[in-house]
């Protein structure tokens, strides 16, 4: 985002219009596009629900809480909370 002066831009009217509800400040006026999602442009959000499922599954198998917070690097409350979560989505499918 760069700085733009409004006098090269905007016609005096709109201005002197603007200029009733702030003057000499800078004003930020966003974009009107639609914001995507998090991690829609990176794939964060597909990696991370991957993650989830393979946790899962490994929880299903056996695997110990304590041995996937640590293979995973997550603490234990997360660990139950993706249990939890994945638990959740697995009944809803049925």
């Amino acid at each position: 985002m760069k700085y733009i002066n409004a006098e090269e831009l905007l016609p005096k009217e709109l201005i002197e219009q603007i200029q009733a509800f702030i003057t000499g400040g800078y004003l930020y006026i966003p974009t009107n596009e639609q914001k995507k999602a998090w991690g829609t442009n990176t794939g964060i959000r597909r990696e991370l629900s991957e993650r989830n499922r393979e946790i899962y599954q490994k929880y299903q198998q056996g695997v110990r809480v304590e041995d996937l917070s640590a293979g995973y690097c997550l603490c234990k409350s997360s660990i139950y909370k993706i249990i939890r979560k994945q638990a959740e989505q697995k009944e809803n499918r049925s």
